[in-house]
């Protein structure tokens, strides 16, 4: 392809509203631009290279046995209602109405679509397992679309789901697409940490993400270097002390404490650390007020907190809600009190005394709390996040932490769908029973970002080999009639060799060339200019090297 009859509009200044460096290199080298909040169109460039990713992805697919098919984007509420996930999916899904009244979502995942398309076609044991795909469009409403296609309100996702006969068939679907996940990363260039991780509103058993290890992920990866335990925060546990405080126990007591409302200020009131506090914050879960009581210096995981309670959200009460529950304003509440809310203790809170709390009384906490004797546990579990120097779960060695983008998320449903949906299938015995599914994601958009993350430098993209747009940058600094001649004639060569090559005809200077060669980012750079002219050698660089070797002709 030659760059005159090319659209590769390359930018020499990083745009003022990328943060990211995918996100900055990707409209530096024309591979995309933003046609609104969250919504990007993709040039002929980084139209390629998303098309090679696919391939891939397309190709592991079918080597590990799935079936391609093509769902519509426009999905029925009835679907949705009938899993049960019409409300549950929140705000993200993006809702709509026809002409007649009848509500379709622009489908943010296709479970139900698939268990739908499925429960028409098959019938018996005999037609499972059954791996369906497709790689389509999908659609969520972000509240707040960042990083370029990381977190767009439309992208291209990768999505299967597999349908087995009991959990021995489930457990080999689950394998063979790990497997394939693994291939598929590995031939796109990325190294990827596959991870524990919470299941969230998709349901099921057992999830694992596949993330890229990136200062400027938005995941936060618990690692254990000691026994290899890996998690994302959500998911991520950690062993607690089991000791109690040492000391005498003390007697609840009312302390009076003008205006001081956080932890910091406590600290400072209190002259004593953070974890001698008890936290007590007051959510909304599905509208209904409930307590989260947590140690001082720990950060309630909001994810842990909604699968404690087996809501669908939760988020903070508002002020009105807070005191109302309390008796007291934001910050002055606690587990000490005789109103009827239900609350979740963390698991470290059984072993508490001595600690510090809100009195649920304006400008008033109490001192030398101890749990069992001042408030009562009725549910516990684990509400926290893991961070960096937590105990491992598994083996007890200290945790480390590092950011991290998720590419791919593989889930064991179970029979959430299927259940719901009344998905059936005749067993040997001709009985009636619900196949157990599994659900497998790839983002292409992401993934395509992801290899960008993890192959720069500050001249540019350096693409792998297997996604690259094209394989050679053809460079030719020609002036003669006889010159310009001599490089269409190497640029006929390479073609018809089958060599993907963009041949940059452009005249210009040879430093503009050399520069987007750089900033596009070819494996390979062929340059023709004076040595060849002179003494019949080529100028060959590899993108990852700074060594430039001559070869002859």
């Amino acid at each position: 392809m030659r760059f005159t009859r090319y659209l590769v509009p390359t930018l020499r200044e990083d745009p003022s509203d990328a943060v990211v460096m995918s996100h900055r290199l990707m409209l530096r080298a024309g591979l995309i631009r933003k046609e609104s909040a969250g919504m990007y169109l993709y040039l002929p460039l980084g139209f390629r290279v998303l098309r090679k990713i696919t391939d891939i992805v397309r190709e592991e697919m079918e080597r590990a046995g799935a079936l391609e098919f093509l769902m519509p984007e426009l999905t029925s509420a009835d679907l949705w209602k009938e899993s049960g996930r019409w409300e549950a999916m929140g705000k993200e899904m993006i809702r709509i109405k026809d002409r007649n009244g009848l509500e379709y979502a622009l489908a943010p995942t296709h479970e139900e679509a698939f268990t739908a398309a499925v429960r028409s076609i098959v019938s018996s044991y005999r037609d499972l397992p059954l791996n369906a795909y497709q790689i389509n469009t999908k659609f969520r409403d972000e509240i707040r679309p960042r990083y370029g296609v990381m977190r767009s309100k439309e992208f291209i996702m990768k999505d299967a789901y597999s349908f087995d006969i009991d959990e021995d068939g489930l457990e080999r679907s689950y394998q063979s697409m790990r497997k394939a996940y693994r291939n598929i990363f590995s031939r796109c260039g990325i190294e990827t940490i596959p991870v524990e991780a919470d299941t969230g509103a998709m349901g099921g058993s057992t999830s694992e993400e596949f993330m890229v290890a990136s200062e400027v992920g938005e995941e936060v990866l618990l690692l254990c270097a000691a026994c290899g335990y890996k998690a994302n925060q959500e998911r991520a546990e950690y062993r607690r002390s089991e000791a109690a405080p040492a000391g005498e126990t003390e007697d609840l007591r009312v302390v009076d404490t003008p205006n001081v409302r956080t932890i910091d200020d406590l600290t400072v009131f209190f002259k004593c650390g953070a974890d001698r506090f008890l936290k007590s914050i007051v959510y909304l879960a599905d509208s209904t007020p409930v307590m989260a009581v947590v140690p001082g210096d720990r950060e309630i995981n909001e994810v842990k907190l909604k699968n404690a309670l087996g809501a669908l959200e939760v988020e903070l009460a508002p002020d009105a809600i807070v005191e109302e529950v309390t008796s007291a304003p934001v910050g002055f509440a606690g587990p000490v009190t005789k109103k009827p809310v239900r609350t979740v203790f963390d698991l470290s809170i059984r072993t508490t005394r001595n600690a510090i709390t809100g009195a649920n009384e304006k400008d008033k906490h109490y001192a030398g709390v101890k749990a069992g004797r001042d408030f009562d546990i009725a549910q516990e579990a684990d509400i926290t996040s893991a961070v960096k120097g937590d105990a491992c779960p598994q083996c007890g060695a200290a945790l480390d932490e590092r950011k991290g983008i998720e590419v791919g998320h593989i889930f064991k449903l179970g029979y959430k769908y299927a259940k719901s949906m009344n998905l059936t299938v005749l067993d040997e015995n001709g009985k009636a029973v619900h196949p157990i599914m599994g659900c497998y994601g790839i983002g292409v958009n992401r993934t395509m970002a992801a290899v960008i993350e993890q192959h720069n430098d500050n001249k540019g993209i350096s693409w792998p080999m297997t996604v690259a747009p094209f394989q050679v940058h053809l460079v030719g600094i020609a002036k003669s009639e006889d010159e310009i001649s001599a490089v269409e004639e190497i640029y006929e060569m390479l073609t018809n060799a089958g060599i993907e090559v963009l041949y940059d005809d452009r005249k210009a200077s040879p430093g503009v060339k050399f520069a987007d060669a750089d900033l596009i980012g070819m494996p390979v750079r062929v340059t023709i200019g004076k040595s060849f002219f002179k003494d019949g050698e080529i100028e060959v660089k590899l993108r990852r090297e700074s060594e430039i070797a001559r070869v002859g002709k």
